[in-house]
């Protein structure tokens, strides 16, 4: 069992993180061996099954399969994170399964004793959360070619999500993360621990973009608690019918913040796969407005906030991966897209990239 502070990097690597997100951070994930997870899954949902790892970068993730088949995926929280986030999650779903059944996302399992998680000690003497969760059945949307219809869908499917999350609220939901694009001035300190040359000059480009044009404007926006963490390994799809959504997954990065940070986030990861790089997010956004249409002020900033999540993107992935070498291919998977895609936009006027995201020419198009 790795010790939390098996792999913790220089202090002066770290940036500004709020109380709890240093450790969050810093914390190695849990490392439970299979057959400790199957004793536990056994222990306390009664459930005997094969286990298996799935993939995560704060958190322990195992899929357990019964022998008729029936799947769960169990969570290992990272020993730091806060019970409230944890519960703040569980909620989230349990809300959604009342008020909007339809929606594709897991459903909380509960234990023997008619709990939604419980606390076990791990091997070093630090206390954690676990819980499980129904195993979502299909395809994560990386593996499958990009279409206009995709996109379409993926749109759509996820301003449903945010009109089932309208109203919900959790004590736990206002809490920080670097991950959230309508704070990444609090990444500011970031930029000096690039090498010099065209990526820090680059990355201080957008920040000074986010700063002098976004910020001013959020506290004015909608807001309400989002997914945060909408992109292609999080959206699953039917293998036989890749643009019917079939799972929403991983809601470690929800929290409660401005609604256009959810679009402008999910968009982003639309950038890549056609010679146009508006086309993909340009479709995936007029999908999304035709179920839940931006205000104007959400239109006139969520270009800046595609730019954004690249941006927090590359500086967060670097950093982590010098952190955590051993994981290094999980932490900067979309670290080359995240600066290509700044490149493509750093000579564009703001009001280009705007207009380019919300024109109504590649909408309807195919890829």
């Amino acid at each position: 069992m790795l010790s939390p502070d098996a792999h913790r990097g220089p202090p002066e690597a770290v940036p500004p993180e709020g109380p709890n997100e240093a450790a969050e951070l810093s914390t190695a994930a849990p490392s439970l061996a299979p057959a400790e997870v199957q004793a536990l899954v056994a222990r306390l949902y009664g459930i005997d099954g094969s286990v298996k790892p799935l993939a995560g970068e704060r958190d322990q993730n195992c899929a357990v399969e019964t022998a008729d088949g029936t799947r769960y995926v169990f969570k290992i929280s990272n020993a730091s994170e806060p019970v409230p986030l944890v519960d703040f999650q569980i909620a989230a779903l349990e809300h959604i399964a009342r008020t909007s059944p339809s929606q594709p996302v897991p459903r909380v399992v509960r234990t023997l004793d008619g709990q939604t998680r419980d606390t076990v000690v791990l091997a070093d003497g630090a206390r954690t959360s676990v819980r499980m969760l129904t195993y979502l059945e299909g395809t994560q949307i990386r593996e499958t070619p990009r279409t206009a219809a995709q996109r379409v869908a993926m749109g759509r499917t996820l301003a449903e999500l945010n009109l089932a999350l309208q109203g919900f609220t959790h004590p736990a939901a206002a809490h920080e993360l670097l991950w959230n694009v309508s704070a990444a001035h609090r990444l500011t300190v970031q930029l000096d621990s690039l090498p010099e040359g065209p990526r820090r000059t680059l990355a201080r480009l957008f920040m000074a973009r986010f700063t002098e044009h976004v910020l001013p404007r959020l506290a004015s926006l909608r807001a309400q608690v989002i997914h945060n963490d909408y992109h292609l390994y999080n959206v699953l799809v039917a293998p036989d019918d890749q643009s019917r959504i079939t799972g929403i997954i991983d809601f470690g990065d929800m929290l409660h913040a401005p609604l256009v940070g959810e679009v402008a986030t999910a968009a982003a990861f639309h950038m890549t796969g056609n010679a146009d790089p508006f086309e993909g997010p340009s479709q995936f956004v007029g999908a999304y407005q035709a179920v839940l249409p931006l205000t104007v002020p959400e239109q006139e900033i969520v270009g800046d906030l595609m730019a954004t999540r690249h941006l927090i993107t590359a500086l967060i992935s670097e950093w982590r991966a010098l952190r955590y070498p051993e994981n290094r291919g999980y932490i900067m998977r979309h670290n080359p897209a995240a600066w290509e895609a700044l490149s493509q936009m750093a000579d564009l006027p703001r009001h280009e990239v705007r207009d380019r995201l919300l024109t109504p020419s590649h909408q309807g198009t195919s890829s």
